[in-house]
Formats: structure tokens, C-alpha cells, sequence
């Protein structure tokens, strides 16, 4: 079979490396397709609500107390690491004024890497991806963070700050 590209009747070498056969090829019908739309789209749903009913069913969390520090014990414009609510999840302490302690999450909500507070420029860094957050709020001040950084919080009894719960997100917060 002559072509444009090849007068002299040979198979062209790619047909010997992509053998399909024109002869053979199928068309999808729209019957087809649609059948596909139809049968994709309802496992979608399915999911979805697989997901939904998982997030109803979820245990609430359990409000644990545990005592993170003694008054006084920390320096103003100090820091420091405790677990909670379990052994495995890093908090910050910080004490950013006299009277004043806020706690929060050490986890950037990026990508879950460790943040440190910065007692110069008072903020904390998360240094993977140069994200800052303010040590007022936990708000997103620079960087890839999508949301602020949890927030712990605290109660003062009998001069030992006592972390109480997790605060829930606000709604623009997600």
C-alpha cells in the first residue's frame, strides 16, 4: 500500500511496534458511555456518602486535663514542649507577657512539620516551607500554612496552668 510518506508500499516501522489492527478497533457507543457516566457517578456518590456517615460516627473527643506548667516557672517570651491530648501530639507553651500564656499545636497544618517559636520576632516559624504564624492567635501571617495552628486551651488553678481541651475551629478557619 503506497502512502504520502512512504511511495514505496512498505509497511510504515511503527505499525511493526503498534500493531493495531484498524479492522478490529472498537467504538464505544453512546449507550456505552453512558453506561459508564452512569455507573462512575454512582460510586461517587456512594463514597461520599460512606464519608459523611464515617464523620457522624466518629467518637467526640475525649476532654482530657493535664497540668503543663507551674506559674512563673516559664520567662516571659519562653516556651516550652508538652504533650497533649495524647503522649504522641507536641504543644507548644508560650508565654508571650507576664499574665499572658497561650498554647497551640507543633504541628504546621501544611504539611505537619515542627514548629518553633521565635522569641526575637515573636511568631512561630515552621521552617520546612517558611511558613510564620502569630503567637497572639495562631494566625497564618506568611507562607503555604492553609489554616491557623490549633489552638490549646488553658485554665489557670491554684498557680499551675492546666491545658483543658482543643479549640474548635472558627468558620473561616474550615
Amino acid at each position: 500500500m503506497k502512502t504520502p510518506l512512504d511511495p514505496t508500499g512498505a509497511d510504515p516501522l511503527w505499525r511493526d511496534e503498534f500493531a493495531v489492527d484498524e479492522a478490529h478497533e472498537r467504538y464505544v457507543t453512546r449507550r456505552q458511555f453512558a453506561k459508564f457516566l452512569t455507573l462512575t457517578s454512582l460510586a461517587m456518590l456512594a463514597g461520599n456518602l460512606a464519608i459523611l456517615v464515617r464523620s457522624f460516627s466518629r467518637p467526640r473527643p475525649i476532654t482530657v486535663e493535664r497540668v503543663v506548667a507551674r506559674e512563673g516557672e516559664i520567662p516571659v517570651g519562653g516556651v516550652r514542649v508538652f504533650k497533649y491530648p495524647k503522649e504522641n501530639d507536641a504543644c507548644l507553651l508560650i508565654r508571650t507577657a507576664p499574665d499572658t500564656y497561650v498554647a497551640y499545636s507543633q504541628k504546621c497544618t501544611h504539611l505537619s512539620c515542627a514548629v518553633f517559636y521565635d522569641a526575637e520576632k515573636k511568631h512561630i516559624e515552621c521552617p520546612c516551607h517558611h511558613g510564620f504564624f502569630s503567637a497572639k492567635d495562631g494566625s497564618v501571617l506568611h507562607g503555604p500554612p492553609p489554616r491557623p495552628l490549633p489552638r490549646i486551651l488553658l485554665e489557670r488553678r491554684n498557680g499551675e496552668i492546666v491545658a483543658v481541651g482543643i479549640a474548635p475551629p472558627t468558620e473561616h478557619e474550615g
